[in-house]
C-alpha cells in the first residue's frame, strides 16, 4: 500500500494533465464547446418530460427534475465507463514508449468524466430552483450517491479497460449493456408499481438506481437517504473495485502484447 501511494503521488500531475486532456478532447472541434455540457441535459430533459409527461399523464412540476436527476447520474456512468473502456488502446502508442503507471488512463477518463459531469449540475440547480423545489436539511446527503456514483464508475472502468484489450467487441457489448441498465434505472418512469412486481428484482438490485433513488431523495423529495440504496451499491462498488485492480495489475504487462 505504501508503495502504490508513494507512486501514486509521484505521478498525480500526471494524472491532473490527462484529465485535463481527455476534457480538451470532447469538446475539440465544437462551436458551443463547454456549453454542450450544460445545453444537452436540459434539452434531453425537455423532451422527455413533454414525451413521457404525456404518455403518462404527469402533471406535477417535480416531473422535470425527477427525469433530470436521473438523466444527469446515468449520463456520467455511462459516458465515464465508455471511455474509460478505451483508455487503454487510445493511449496505446504512449504505453508502448513511455513509462507511466497504466491505471493511470482508466482513472483519468473516470475523473474527467466527473468533473464534467459535475459542471453539468449547474442545470439541476437551475431547474429545481425554476420549479420551485426549495433545498432542506437533507440536500447535504446528495454528497453520498454522488460519491458513490464516482466509485462505482472507477471500479467497473478498471475490469473494462482491462477486458477490452484483449476483447475488442466488448465494446459494442457495453453499449447494449449500458442501455439495458438505462432502462432498469429508473430514470424517466416510476419505478414503486415495478418493485413489487416478478421483475422488481432488476430494478432493486441494480446499484445505479439505487444512486438515483438516493439522488432524488436528497435533491427531489428532501427525505433522509435510505439505508439499502445507501450502502448496497458503496459494497457492491468496493468489491468490483478490489476484483478490478488485481485482474488489471494481473494482467498489465501483457497489454503491450496486444496494442
Amino acid at each position: 500500500m505504501k508503495v502504490f501511494i508513494a507512486n501514486f503521488k509521484k505521478y498525480q500531475f500526471l494524472l491532473a494533465e490527462l484529465v485535463k486532456k481527455d476534457i480538451k478532447l470532447k469538446y475539440r472541434n465544437s462551436v458551443l464547446g463547454f456549453v454542450w455540457t450544460l445545453l444537452e441535459p436540459l434539452l434531453t430533459m425537455i423532451v422527455l418530460t413533454i414525451v413521457f409527461g404525456t404518455i403518462l399523464h404527469k402533471r406535477t412540476p417535480n416531473f422535470a427534475v425527477y427525469i433530470l436527476t436521473g438523466r444527469l447520474l446515468y449520463s456520467y456512468f455511462s459516458t465515464g465507463t465508455k471511455q474509460a473502456l478505451k483508455s487503454i488502446r487510445r493511449n496505446g502508442g504512449m504505453i508502448r514508449k513511455v513509462y507511466v503507471p497504466k491505471y493511470m488512463y482508466p482513472l483519468a477518463a473516470s475523473m474527467s468524466s466527473y468533473v464534467t459531469f459535475l459542471l453539468s449540475l449547474i442545470v439541476l440547480v437551475v431547474v429545481a430552483a425554476v420549479q420551485g423545489i426549495r433545498p432542506t436539511r437533507y440536500l447535504f446527503g446528495a454528497v453520498v450517491p454522488l460519491f458513490t456514483v464516482f466509485l462505482m464508475v472507477t471500479a467497473i472502468s478498471f475490469l473494462l479497460a482491462t477486458l477490452h484489450v484483449f476483447f475488442r467487441d466488448l465494446e459494442y457489448i457495453w453499449n447494449v449493456a449500458t442501455m439495458l441498465i438505462m432502462y432498469m434505472s429508473a430514470i424517466f418512469y416510476e419505478a414503486d408499481s415495478l418493485l413489487e412486481s416478478e421483475y422488481g428484482f432488476l430494478i432493486k438490485y441494480n446499484p445505479l438506481y439505487s444512486v438515483i433513488a438516493n439522488f432524488r431523495n436528497a435533491v427531489v423529495y428532501g427525505r433522509p437517504l435510505e439505508s439499502f440504496f445507501t450502502w448496497y451499491p458503496i459494497a457492491l462498488s468496493l468489491v468490483i473495485l478490489v476484483v478490478g485492480l488485481v485482474f488489471f495489475y494481473k494482467k498489465q504487462d501483457s497489454f503491450v502484447l496486444y496494442l
